[in-house]
């Protein structure tokens, strides 16, 4: 885009001049600060996706581990172990909640777990299936912290890849169409205000000039009207035309005499 379409549409004075420097200063701190948040939160995108990475590779072997539990514990305790445990279950002993953390000036959710009530082991007595029941329940107990640690990564992480594509395009904003328009049109205005400045100095000059030159016209016109007075005497005086007084001025003036009336 060209410069003229890249500047605002002001009038060149010298109030609008200051207005668009402070909107400048204003657009390049903002453009700072913003820059510097997107650097945090791209720090810390990475180091999400790291964690989401090492996670993923351990939730593998813990939901095989979790599922060969379940194997075992239908092996030994048969298979309508389901029926059993249902009805030995009143209420959720594992729970989630959710928590915001901010991250720069970004709202990402958290997921925790937290156990609330004490656990009943009513099952361990029951020959081996109930032990082998508690030894699946604590490997699925494992599993979930593991989902729902990898649910609260996801998440912030899906926060974060937002938030850091709307800060980008923020600092692209600034950086490339608010700050170039800014300085064209303090580039405009100052060229302005300079033509306005030659305009006014040459202005001074013409009138400087003319003021001159009519000084000089009024005084050559009160020279020539002393000199008319002057001849009109001499020729009072000595008897003569207006013009023979004129030329006996003129050679007194060229001799340097007075001449005595």
């Amino acid at each position: 885009m060209s410069g003229q379409s890249q500047r605002l549409n002001v009038v060149p004075t010298v109030t609008m001049l200051g207005i668009m420097k402070a909107r400048l200063v204003g657009a390049t701190r903002g453009h700072a600060l913003l820059k510097k948040k997107s650097d945090a939160l791209t720090v810390q995108f990475r180091q999400i996706l790291k964690k989401i990475v090492s996670t993923k590779e351990s939730m593998g072997e813990i939901m095989k581990t979790s599922s060969f539990s379940l194997t075992e514990a239908k092996y030994v305790a048969g298979e309508n172990i389901k029926h059993v445990v249902l009805e030995n279950v009143q209420n959720a002993s594992l729970k989630v909640r959710s928590r915001q953390e901010n991250v720069a000036g970004v709202k990402l959710p958290k997921f925790e777990y937290f156990t609330e009530g004490e656990t009943k082991n009513d099952l361990t007595g029951l020959a081996r299936g109930g032990q082998q029941v508690q030894q699946c329940r604590a490997a699925y107990v494992k599993a979930i912290e593991v989902l729902v640690e990898l649910a609260s990564l996801q998440t912030s992480f899906l926060t974060l890849d937002e938030a850091i594509k709307t800060t980008n395009r923020r600092v692209n904003a600034l950086e490339n169409v608010v700050k170039p328009r800014l300085e064209n049109t303090i580039s405009y205005i100052k060229g302005e205000l300079d033509e306005l400045e030659r305009e006014d100095f040459f202005r001074l000059k013409k009138i400087q000039g003319y003021k001159k030159r009519e000084i000089e016209r009024q005084l050559a016109e009160a020279k020539l009207f002393a000199e008319e007075q002057v001849a009109e005497k001499v020729s009072l005086r000595k008897g003569v035309s207006i013009n023979s007084a004129h030329n006996m001025l003129s050679a007194a003036r060229e001799k340097d005499e007075d001449i005595i009336f």
